[in-house]
């Protein structure tokens, strides 16, 4: 397995940033020709082409710049996930997972999963502390 410390170190510096466009610019370069990025919650598969594309328009077509909160990156050898929250504007924050996967130095898939947030159920309340 190759060591992917530095790649690591790459994409959190640019998780850190809040700047969208440093995402998609180390995306351009840090993945494989054949990378895969998917959204298993609306069903959609995208491929580098489509996902450079997507990030060119996303604010006009969509009417909203998100912003992501980084959480924590956890993983080894090929394997990593990444812990957030997206705020697009409405002041509901997304939780987001991503899990991404390495090979050959580059990430060749990102499995992307986004959540709204919901209000617990009252009878757990007993076995729950609130976060």
């Amino acid at each position: 397995m190759a060591d992917n410390t530095e790649l690591a170190r790459l994409f959190e510096a640019a998780l850190t940033s809040n700047n969208f466009q440093s995402v998609v610019d180390l995306l351009k370069d840090a993945s494989s020709d054949d990378f895969v990025q998917e959204w298993p919650q609306s069903g959609e598969r995208l491929t580098k082409e489509g996902s450079l594309r997507l990030a060119e328009v996303y604010e006009a077509q969509s009417g909203t710049s998100p912003k992501f909160t980084y959480k924590r990156m956890l993983g080894g050898d090929d394997l990593f996930v990444i812990e957030g929250t997206m705020d697009y504007g409405d002041g509901v924050p997304v939780s987001y997972v991503g899990l991404g996967e390495i090979r050959d130095g580059k990430v060749a898939r990102m499995t992307e999963y986004f959540a709204n947030p919901f209000e617990a159920p009252a009878w757990r309340a007993e076995f729950v502390e609130k976060g």
